[in-house]
């Protein structure tokens, strides 16, 4: 099955196009990767399918049911996203287990005590975190509470919008060895932005290049040792990312 569709997908922020003509599928199941540098649109896909960029035309469908441009809390349950950023993206005022307990409330769901204990059991927090609040916390523990704020409602679906760039370097590979346990674990379909190439080969079955709003290219993360690119752009960006990222960096 298709976990994630995208046919001529333009997107707008006002008068001006920043998404053209993007065309990909990410089978259930895969992590795939969209790389380019800062600017090529690749987090404003993200956001038009979390419905964060809702002027755009073309078709998006995840799991097999189209995107609209309105407010459709199943898409919840289906599809969630992770930021970049572990302190924005948190509440100040509210603890960890509000944060993770709110989806629950918000869809109605039963159990929510012992499943906001589950969940941080899973992203690898004890207890003794689940009535603190943002500032009490370190960003990678942030992170992780982002994780499983997103993974509350049991979606397929995560996309991952730089998830470790705003985290100290040694705190990065702690949440990508994570996100690569729960996406074995839970059956999840990754679809993650990023610029760091070595991520890419770590995380990632395929990728697609982006360059000024397109597409250039659609390989397998295997390029990333051999440099086997096709276009002009991709043959560039691995070579200023040094070539042959090791996984060791990270790993």
């Amino acid at each position: 099955m298709t976990a994630i569709s995208l046919k001529n997908l333009d997107i707008s922020y006002g008068p001006t196009k920043v998404v053209q003509g993007v065309n990909f599928d990410v089978a259930e199941g895969e992590s795939f990767a969209l790389v380019g540098e800062s600017g090529s649109g690749k987090s404003t896909v993200l956001k038009a399918i979390a419905g964060l960029a809702p002027e755009w035309t073309g078709e998006i469908s995840v799991l097999g049911e189209a995107r609209s441009h309105t407010v459709d809390r199943g898409f919840a349950t289906r599809c969630q996203m992770v930021f970049q950023d572990p302190y924005g993206s948190l509440h100040p005022r509210k603890s960890v287990d509000t944060v993770l307990s709110e989806p629950l409330m918000i869809h109605g769901l039963g159990n929510r005590n012992q499943r906001v204990i589950d969940m941080l059991a899973a992203v690898g927090l004890d207890q003794r975190f689940r009535f603190r609040f943002p500032h009490q916390l370190s960003g990678g523990q942030r992170q992780r509470v982002a994780i499983a704020r997103a993974l509350m409602l049991e979606p397929k679906v995560m996309l991952l919008d730089e998830p470790t760039s705003a985290l100290d370097v040694s705190v990065q590979a702690e949440i990508l060895n994570l996100l690569k346990r729960l996406r074995r674990e839970q059956g999840l379909t990754y679809l993650m932005v990023t610029h760091n190439l070595p991520v890419v080969s770590f995380m990632c079955d395929r990728m697609a290049v982006m360059n000024k709003g397109r597409i250039v290219e659609i390989a397998p993360a295997s390029a990333l040792y051999d440099g086997n690119f096709s276009d002009p752009y991709s043959q560039s960006l691995y070579a200023a990312s040094g070539g042959n990222p090791d996984r060791k960096d990270i790993a």
